[in-house]
């Protein structure tokens, strides 16, 4: 026989309301979209209801149950489908407003729940965290990509913490190599030379170390020094702005 259950712990949540203007005219623009689409279509059905291919009852509804679907219109969309005595239909139809009106004053609007009090984050702080998620979410991606960590068993815990340690230390470097060359970059962050068609683009990490990937260091005799070898344009400026000296590598040993 089964004990008493031990009742669950409460949580207790807040929920913040945020709006954002540029999520309201991306919503504004669907809708408007889906609804210009949908009046194509739905014109187009009502010409063509009694004709060849739209001589029934049946399949004018039929089609209007397709128009609904693709178009995303089926809560604010009302129909009327009769006949003539010759069995012939013919369609009317019109989009309810007070659904559209009712849709628009959602727009821009989302919800945030959080389990911090007041006292430790007021609303806005609660914004600012929820918009440096996607930094974290995008070094994880960095994990599987450049890192290119993969599945690894391991039977001591020593050495699983060895791993994320070394892990950590290279995920480290490539974020303040990301953050060296932005910053030397001033405040518009951005470079051209990283794509081919040489359009500006704020630089990654992954851009970074591809375009480093092809240097190729020459090693030192007696007489000369060791030098970096450049053969494009754009790592000398990745280099320059990451403070290093092609002629002076810290290598000198080699």
């Amino acid at each position: 026989m089964a004990g008493p259950r031990k009742a669950d712990p409460q949580h207790r949540l807040r929920r913040i309301l945020v709006h954002s203007t540029g999520n309201a005219k991306g919503q504004q623009a669907a809708r408007a979209k889906r609804l210009a689409k949908a009046t194509e279509d739905l014109d187009k059905l009502e010409r063509s209801a009694g004709g060849r291919y739209y001589n029934t009852a049946a399949k004018v509804e039929a089609r209007i149950g397709v128009i609904a679907k693709t178009r995303r219109v089926t809560n604010c969309l009302h129909t009327t489908v009769t006949t003539d005595p010759d069995g012939r239909p013919t369609l009317t139809w019109y989009f309810d407003q007070d659904v559209l009106d009712t849709e628009a004053a959602a727009d821009g609007w989302y919800a945030l729940v959080t389990s911090l009090t007041p006292e430790q984050a007021d609303a806005a702080e609660v914004l600012k965290r929820y918009k440096g998620q996607g930094v974290v979410e995008r070094r994880y991606n960095d994990f599987k990509g450049p890192l290119a960590v993969a599945p690894i068993f391991l039977e001591h815990n020593r050495r699983i913490a060895a791993l994320i340690t070394v892990i950590c230390l290279a995920l480290l470097v490539f974020c303040l190599i990301e953050r060296q060359v932005r910053q030397a970059l001033g405040p518009e962050q951005t470079m051209a030379g990283l794509y081919p068609d040489n359009r500006k683009v704020r630089p990654t990490g992954r851009m970074i170390l591809y375009q480093l990937d092809s240097l190729m260091l020459r090693p030192g005799t007696a007489t000369s020094p060791p030098t970096i070898l450049i053969s494009r344009g754009v790592e000398a400026h990745l280099l320059e702005l990451l403070g290093i000296d092609e002629t002076r590598p810290r290598w000198l040993e080699t």
